[in-house]
């Protein structure tokens, strides 16, 4: 086990999630249009790093080793869209990443590479199985950058969003639902995620399945690129709980958690029924009073629970030598610009947040999971971020 005496202390980085939103909102009209802007604009607000998804599936070949330039990203329905396509697009990451990624390099914005795995319109995410089948489209993304020259400013490499539960990795997901013993026993649904999958918790087959499978993932990736860092990211599931995860072999430990995880969000507020899954606005006004109201009765409680689960992460990842932090966090999961809806909690969260990530050592450190340009209410706070992103980048990260 290391200890406190066994940690480099360096500055940590300030890191936004742009997830697909970067690629997918690249059109005329959309927020990612201009990528000179859109970078301009993250570097001015402080920023020093981004986690993208980088499309390994479709970046990859396909399965008749073709490669596959375009793909229509198509959408069923007229919902709004926190992230990813408002509209159905026609998109070319290969082309993408090899004109979005050196823009980063020449600002010195480091790079998350990390994947959701989504279908976005396509079926490439149904086409890649087995453990051979994964650690194969990530290996020909990998290459694919390196005869480019792309891979000196990347900060790590997050195998699959918030593993096991929300991503599009279908066949993993078929795969361990066989191991069900019986109905009772937790199957993965398509969309679950954080308090939305009512289930029990994995059996033990499932439980050494999923470990088993990013362990065997990560060393099988590590041996052709020793000089990258891999991980995969988990959330504050009930029915997987990520302390249960074999972090072995793991580069940083990332495990997202925001304060609407707290039970008294469930008890007090409406927000789950009516923001976080609803397909409609009508209870948005009620939800805002609702939260506004619980975190201004119950905030100590709040930041002490909160301050004992970042100490849980750092006290985690010290035990298995590596860095923590956080890429997705901490008020509310889902929320958007609505004119009922205002963006107080998701900044006061990130005011308390980035100080108790400090306190812990944390090595990268979000200011929410909306620092996107299609959040104008928050991104168009530029001294917000750049108060939060200074503290951060001059903070002291534990760096083991």
């Amino acid at each position: 086990m290391m200890n406190d005496k066994c940690r480099q202390h360096l500055n940590p980085v300030a890191i936004a999630m742009w997830d697909f939103s970067w690629l997918l909102r690249h059109h005329p009209m959309g927020e990612f249009e201009d990528w000179d802007q859109v970078l301009d604009g993250l570097a001015e607000r402080g920023y020093n790093a981004i986690r993208i998804d980088c499309f390994p599936h479709l970046v990859a070949t396909n399965g008749k080793g073709e490669v596959e330039h375009e793909f229509y990203n198509k959408r069923d329905d007229w919902t709004p869209a926190l992230w990813g396509n408002q509209y159905s697009i026609r998109s070319r990451p290969r082309e993408a990443l090899l004109e979005f990624l050196p823009k980063c390099q020449d600002r010195g914005i480091q790079i998350g590479l990390a994947t959701w795995f989504a279908p976005h319109g396509t079926h490439r995410n149904e086409q890649v199985e087995g453990l051979e089948g994964f650690i194969r489209v990530w290996d020909e993304t990998l290459s694919f950058l390196q005869r480019h020259d792309l891979l000196q400013n990347i900060l790590y490499v997050d195998l699959l969003n918030e593993y096991p539960l929300w991503h599009g990795f279908d066949w993993f997901k078929k795969a361990i639902n066989a191991l069900s013993k019986s109905d009772s026993n937790m199957k993965i649904k398509a969309d679950a995620h954080i308090q939305d999958a009512k289930t029990e918790r994995y059996n033990p087959e499932q439980q050494q399945f999923y470990k088993t499978f990013m362990k065997d993932a990560i060393a099988g990736l590590k041996a052709k690129w020793p000089h990258l860092r891999f991980f995969t990211s988990q959330s504050n599931a009930p029915e997987v709980p990520w302390q249960n995860m074999d972090f072995t072999g793991f580069s940083h430990l990332d495990a997202h958690i925001w304060f609407v995880h707290h039970k008294l969000f469930r008890e007090c507020t409406s927000y789950y029924s009516d923001v976080h899954t609803s397909a409609s606005d009508r209870g948005y006004e009620k939800v805002c009073q609702e939260i506004e109201a619980c975190w201004t009765k119950h905030r100590a409680t709040l930041i002490d629970w909160m301050d004992g689960e970042l100490k849980k992460r750092a006290d985690l990842a010290l035990q298995y030598g590596i860095p923590c932090g956080n890429t997705e966090g901490w008020g509310p999961i889902n929320w958007s610009d609505h004119p009922a809806l205002n963006w107080n909690f998701t900044k006061e969260a990130g005011e308390v947040c980035v100080d108790l990530a400090l306190r812990h050592g944390f090595a990268f450190i979000c200011t929410s999971n909306f620092t996107h340009p299609q959040f104008p209410g928050i991104w168009n706070d530029i001294e917000w971020h750049q108060r939060l992103t200074e503290r951060i980048r001059q903070g002291s990260a534990a760096m083991i």
